[in-house]
């Protein structure tokens, strides 16, 4: 019990309940607190005090030095500011861009090669360089022609499919227009070897191109740039972020007295001034957080004069044109245009349901391709004069899904739709032979100028799907098992199945192999594939010696990959692969007329095979790259539009296997850059051992090499209020190395094609 007198100084303290129910940070945050509130303090009893002792006596003692006053408690530290609104955004989308790229369309067992925004402006010209001279930094890609292609990836013509955020964009007409920019690139990747089943049709190489991040800052920049054979580009962009919003536009101007490769080894050519104009526009907004709507648009527009080859030889005269007798022409003085139109737009709809993400997209693309011939001039050295058109318009539906089943599978599911409606027309004047009927005009005499027009229409589909399940059996092996189908309603109607197997090992930190294997089904592009009516050219300067002309065939293959990368420490990366093909009805495209446009044939069978070796090395402001790849394509017998060939060609193919007209035996790039003191100095180069030519690609050009160099410097104003300019200054074949891509021998080669000669080059850059 309680002593008398004695008084209780505590009381139990009670917490009501509406505290316990706040929300679960502020309960983690005073959770100490609480509990001590709410424990029932013990009853503390104080005794009276008893008589005070008498006290001791006093003793004098030294006293202590005051203590020092304690200095102040430090302020604390401030909190961090919450991010603003364009910054979580930009976070929420970094999110999506993730479930895009590795849970929708992941590239399980394929083989990557990455090229970055930081990569890119590392490169002489940097922004400013071509969207195909930037893919010849990637291991098998080969240089060509604009004519031929510009590109090729491990010795294939074409069948490359390009990707913006994950999106296919269909192919357009034969032209030799760069329809993307490099401005837009924040990151490419070219996907080769055995790709996973969601990606079908052009399986060569998928280039994937992810927009620029960071470029929603609301700021930009323009510039110019410009110099050699009076070439000057001026150029914007600019993003920004409004509410949920994000955009991103880029354009620009390009005008040269360079538009496409030189017909001889002249420092400046004749009769080859381009001017193009681009647009390209992406603007994303979010739904609600598991939503995601963007936009792509895009816009390119080009005029190319045909360059001259002067000295040229008449093939054709004593002929009468417009009442005035014809007896020869300066090949100096010809007239040949091109004019190409691309446009494309995109609406994509991301989203996420649980455990599901998806996209549906919707796409369409305009293109047109015309050439316009020097009529007089075509058919004193030709026989022939062709103005030739090629449209198409597409509309296409693609949707991919992706379902996490467990831990250890997900599965992957999507469609693809495309309607194209394609329009060819070939304009000739002809001379005639004077040996039987000719244009519709009864057996008429020699070198009598005639006219036939030879038009097609055709609305084409394509339909695709695919089934596939990710599988990772352990944290370092993951195996990917799909299957896909392919229709095609184009001239000729075919499907196939086509199952893909690709397996991923992990076995160390840093180590990664891969190996695959795909069945490829790959349609011809529609308008190339249109039928020619032969008949029409008999008895006249044009008529094909063979008038065989069987339909374009879709090419169907085999194709095996297996590689290795590793890393060597924390700054260098190595890579090596190998690929094996085994096509029939392969797929090949040729010019063979004085139109730079393609036409498009099989052979019966072919086979592809190579390696690739790839180093990256980056250590601060150090960065140097190198790759090296060896190759061979064969093929034999041609089965399809046999009339573009001569009678001993035929025969000589159909009996044994040639190389491809675009098959180059060794390739390889390099590239080094270094920043000191805000100056990057860079250097690349790239070497080929030579493109086929001669009869049936029996021989081949010879090898060469092209160093490029480049130095830019960002200067910061002292002005606050101007952010910082770019100037830069670059050298395009820094040696002068005069070489040829194309000697105008060899199947489906019509003329020569030099590569640049040296130019110099200064661009200024503004942020804004």
């Amino acid at each position: 019990m309680p002593v008398a007198g004695a008084r209780r100084i505590s009381k139990p303290v009670r917490i009501g309940r509406g505290l316990l129910a706040t929300s679960s940070a502020l309960a983690l945050l005073c959770a100490g607190d609480l509990a001590w509130a709410q424990t029932t303090l013990p009853e503390v009893v104080v005794q009276q005090p008893k008589p005070a002792a008498k006290p001791a006596p006093r003793r004098t003692t030294a006293r202590r030095p005051a203590a020092a006053p304690a200095a102040p408690a430090a302020p604390a530290a401030p909190a961090p500011a919450p991010p603003d609104a364009a910054t979580v955004l930009a976070e929420k989308n970094t999110t999506f861009d993730r479930a895009r790229d590795d849970v929708i369309l992941p590239k399980v067992g394929a083989n990557t090669y990455d090229i970055g925004r930081e990569a890119i402006e590392a490169l002489p010209q940097g922004s400013n360089t071509p969207v195909d001279k930037l893919l010849l930094q990637a291991p098998g890609v080969t240089q060509d022609s604009a004519a031929s292609g510009q590109i090729h990836v491990r010795n294939e013509h074409g069948n490359v499919q390009y990707r913006i955020n994950g999106i296919l964009l269909p192919d357009g007409v034969s032209g030799f227009g760069q329809v993307l920019e490099t401005g837009l690139i924040g990151n490419l990747e070219l996907i080769t070897g055995a790709l996973p089943a969601q990606y079908g049709l052009r399986t060569a190489g998928l280039v994937d191109i992810t927009t620029k991040s960071g470029a929603f800052d609301n700021g930009g920049s323009i510039g110019v740039y410009g110099g050699s054979r009076q070439t000057i580009t001026p150029k914007f962009e600019y993003g920004g972020t409004v509410g949920q919003t994000q955009y991103f536009v880029t354009g620009r101007y390009f005008a040269s007295n360079e538009g496409i490769e030189n017909p001889t080894p002249s420092l400046n050519p004749l009769h080859d001034y381009t001017w193009q104009g681009k647009f390209f526009g992406y603007a994303s907004t979010l739904l609600d957080e598991n939503t995601r709507l963007s936009f792509i648009t895009g816009t390119s527009l080009s005029k190319f004069q045909i360059p001259n080859n002067p000295g040229q030889p008449p093939g054709f005269t004593g002929f009468t044109f417009n009442g005035s007798i014809v007896n020869g022409f300066d090949s100096a003085l010809l007239n040949e245009r091109q004019y190409e139109r691309n446009y494309y737009n995109v609406a994509a709809l991301q989203k996420k349901i649980d455990n599901i993400d998806l996209q549906v997209a919707y796409f369409s693309r305009y293109t047109t391709v015309h050439f316009t011939p020097d009529p007089v001039g075509d058919l004193v050295f030709n026989g022939i004069a062709s103005d030739v058109y090629r449209g198409s318009l597409l509309n296409g539906i693609q949707e991919d899904t992706a379902v996490r089943l467990s831990d250890a599978h997900t599965l992957r599911t999507g469609i693809f739709v495309s309607g194209e409606q394609t329009r060819v027309e070939n304009q000739s004047l002809l001379l005639t032979t004077g040996t039987g009927d000719a244009c519709g005009i009864s057996s008429p005499p020699s070198n009598v100028v005639c006219g036939v027009d030879d038009k097609n229409s055709k609305l084409g589909w394509l339909l695709g799907t695919y089934v596939q399940d990710e599988w990772r059996i352990t944290d370092q092996l993951t195996l990917n098992v799909g299957l896909r189908f392919d229709q095609m309603f184009q001239f000729v109607d075919a499907n196939q199945f086509s199952p893909r197997v690709g397996l991923v090992y992990k076995p160390f930190a840093g180590t990664t192999f891969h190996a695959g294997y795909a069945r490829y089904f790959t349609p011809p592009v529609q308008a190339i594939a249109a039928p020619t009516n032969v008949a029409l050219f008999a008895n006249t300067a044009a008529a094909p010696e063979v008038t065989e002309n069987s339909p374009v065939l879709p090419e169907r293959s085999h194709y095996f990959d297996t590689g290795i990368d590793q890393e060597l420490g924390r700054h260098l990366k190595v890579g090596i692969d190998g690929y094996w093909k085994y096509a029939t009805d392969l797929l090949d495209d040729g010019q063979f007329g004085q139109a730079y446009v393609l036409d498009g044939f099989n052979y019966a069978k072919g086979i592809n095979y190579g390696i690739e070796l790839k180093a990256k090395y980056e250590n601060g402001k150090f960065r140097a790259y190198g790759n090296l790849a060896w190759a061979r394509q064969m093929a034999t017998q041609i089965v399809s539009n046999q009339f573009l060939f001569g009678q001993d060609e035929l025969d000589f193919i159909a009996h044994h296997y040639i190389p491809t007209d675009h098959a180059q035996r060794w390739t390889a790039s390099a590239g080094a850059s270094y920043l000191w003191q805000g100056t990057r100095f860079s250097a690349d180069m790239i070497y080929g051992s030579g493109l086929r030519a001669g009869f049936v690609n029996s021989s081949h050009v010879p090898p060469y090499t092209q160093v490029n160099a480049g130095v830019s410097h960002e200067f910061k104003l002292p002005d606050s209020s101007w952010k910082p300019f770019t100037l830069r200054f670059d050298v395009v074949n820094v040696f002068d190395r005069i070489y040829e891509l194309r000697d105008g021998s060899g199947i489906g080669v019509f003329a020569p094609q030099f590569g640049p000669r040296r130019g110099y080059f200064v661009g200024l850059s503004q942020k804004l």
